[in-house]
């Protein structure tokens, strides 16, 4: 059966996808239909921390789909509430919308911020991803993602990223929150600088609006750090994750420092599906092990090795612990040489390539991805 084929007949044609169909997983590795094994350095786009198929992980989602999988937020159920618990110890933050992917926290913090401050205006980034929905969308900035579903929400600037003077002239008293990335990853892998980030912060005293991390890519352990604010020692009033907090099981959450919460009212945000039993297991179950086996600490390790590897090839390489980016002359080009080669990687630009594999990765694969990777040329 051609699945490929099929695919164009069934889906509408909004993904651009790579030739393969994967059947399975375990670990780093993924296995297409054929049985051919592909090393993984794009883990489902930041989602599977704890890698594929982890037996203690789908031991425990197993168990929970025995018992209740849905009743909606009509209702209390435990695990939504040991999630909140743990997460307000791992965060910082006070109390935890639940949702469903990434652009939904980011909507919820867009909501809960306008709500909190009574004013409108969203300042974000030039070259940012905050997702697709039209709120999202919104504080995005690549126009071939916006250009089309316009007019979005107003009134929203753009300033450039890591220029402090820039972020002055954008913010004013009008301003509801800035929104920001730590690490831009759909841009290819690009920190914010400490001193921009505390400019931020002192615009915030001078104007009062609040700030949002978005922690959907960089969270959970991607960069070494549990999240990546503690890379700078700054706290926000909101903060949206998703990606890795379910290793791979949709779930998403917009964090909130109490002043925020004080502000809503019953009715203000909901969600259907939101915090289910299941999803929120499937995230307490993904804090556990990476507990358990260390995994924020093999993050910092492992990426400084993959680093210090990659500079022997790459003039240009950046990152954080496992979110690492690196330019190429064509970087479509190698994503497709090497996933013939069974390597898995993910290009952002015309040359930008991002690698965020899964937590659990050893020497041994990042030795292997790097022999495939000087073979490439």
């Amino acid at each position: 059966m051609d699945w490929i084929e099929k695919e164009k007949k069934l889906i509408p044609q909004v993904y651009k996808r790579q030739n393969v169909v994967f059947e399975r997983g375990e670990g780093c590795y993924l296995y297409d239909l054929n049985g051919k094994k592909y090393l993984d350095l794009v883990a489902g786009i930041a989602c599977l921390a704890i890698g594929h198929s982890h037996p203690e992980f789908v031991s425990r989602v197993c168990e929970q789909l025995k018992k209740l999988v849905h009743v909606s937020n009509l209702y209390y159920t435990t695990p939504q509430i040991a999630l909140a618990e743990k997460l307000q110890k791992l965060t910082g933050m006070d109390r935890f919308f639940f949702c469903n992917s990434g652009t939904e926290a980011m909507e919820a913090s867009l909501k809960f911020a306008r709500k909190a401050t009574g004013k409108k205006k969203f300042v974000a980034f030039k070259n940012a991803f905050h997702g697709r929905t039209m709120g999202a969308l919104s504080v995005t900035y690549k126009e071939k993602f916006r250009k089309a579903f316009e007019p979005l929400i107003q009134p929203v600037e753009f300033a450039n990223f890591n220029d402090i003077v820039d972020l002055g002239k954008k913010v004013d008293r009008e301003t509801s929150a800035v929104i920001v990335e730590l690490i831009q990853g759909e841009a290819g892998v690009y920190p914010a600088e400490r001193e921009f980030v505390k400019a931020i912060f002192e615009l915030k005293e001078k104007y009062g609006f609040l700030v949002i991390f978005d922690e959907v890519q960089t969270g959970f352990g991607r960069t070494g750090r549990w999240f990546a604010k503690e890379h700078y020692g700054f706290e926000p009033d909101i903060m949206a994750m998703a990606k890795a907090m379910g290793s791979g099981f949709p779930i998403g959450c917009s964090a909130i420092k109490e002043e925020v919460a004080e502000k809503l009212e019953k009715g203000d945000h909901g969600s259907t599906f939101g915090g289910n039993p299941l999803a929120c297991t499937a995230s307490l179950a993904t804090i556990e092990i990476m507990e358990k086996y260390k995994l924020v600490e093999n993050a910092e390790k492992m990426g400084d090795y993959f680093m210090k590897r990659l500079k022997e090839l790459y003039s240009e390489v950046r990152g954080k612990g496992l979110m690492i980016g690196f330019k190429v002359s064509n970087a479509e080009e190698l994503v497709r040489r090497a996933l013939e080669k069974g390597l898995i990687l993910n290009a952002t630009s015309e040359e930008n390539i991002r690698l965020v594999p899964p937590l659990v990765i050893g020497k041994e694969e990042i030795d292997l991805a790097i022999e495939i990777l000087s073979g490439l040329g």
